[in-house]
């Protein structure tokens, strides 16, 4: 039930078994249907979220009604509007669940609690932030600086588990453009360079 996450946090801490019990005693597990909300704009967020199967997204909608997605959280991937569990204020991010997935949650007052016990996680979960804002950091040069081409090769490179699970819309959402223009890219021929 656990397997996956303690795995997980065995690539950067080794924990003994009293410590994984006291971390296991301070996790909930849920289930979200397909389309089910996790968080909601304006909600604040008071957990973070691994993702054990399934896959969740993150996302805002601008004024015209067009979705952008932050990030997606296959299995084996954390999840969190950290601007908001950070700073406990209402969020800018929907979280919702794209296919029906099992999640594993922790508060963020539990968090607190672990760090006093456990100081090691501390560890942790500042290899997971520093992890995220590297990707977030790179996903912001990529956007600004990348063709969609590209931006579509680093999606592929990054989520290879969702390439052929993920609906192209949502794909597009996520590199920046539209459905009808990501399909036309996939379908162009490619042409060899001279030389």
């Amino acid at each position: 039930m656990f397997t996956l996450l303690l795995s997980n946090i065995a690539k950067h801490i080794h924990l003994s078994k009293e410590e994984e019990s006291f971390f296991i005693s301070l996790l909930q597990l849920k289930k979200l249907k397909r389309k089910q909300f996790l968080f909601k704009e304006g909600d604040i967020h008071k957990y973070c979220t691994f993702v054990t199967s399934g896959c969740l997204r993150s996302y805002s909608i601008d004024k015209n009604g067009f979705e952008h997605i932050m990030q997606f959280a296959p299995a084996n991937w954390w999840i969190a509007d950290m601007y908001s569990f950070v700073a406990q204020k209402p969020g800018n991010l929907n979280i919702d669940a794209i296919f029906d997935s099992e999640i594993i949650t922790i508060q963020r007052t539990d968090i607190e609690k672990l760090y006093q016990a456990v100081p090691k996680f501390e560890r942790y979960f500042r290899v997971l932030a520093e992890n995220s804002l590297i990707s977030h950091q790179n996903r912001l040069m990529d956007n600004l600086g990348l063709s969609a081409k590209e931006r579509y090769d680093n999606f592929c490179r990054s989520y290879p588990t969702l390439i052929q699970t993920l609906p192209q819309k949502q794909v597009a959402a996520y590199i920046g453009v539209t459905p009808e223009f990501l399909s036309k890219m996939l379908n162009m021929p490619i042409t060899k360079q001279a030389g």
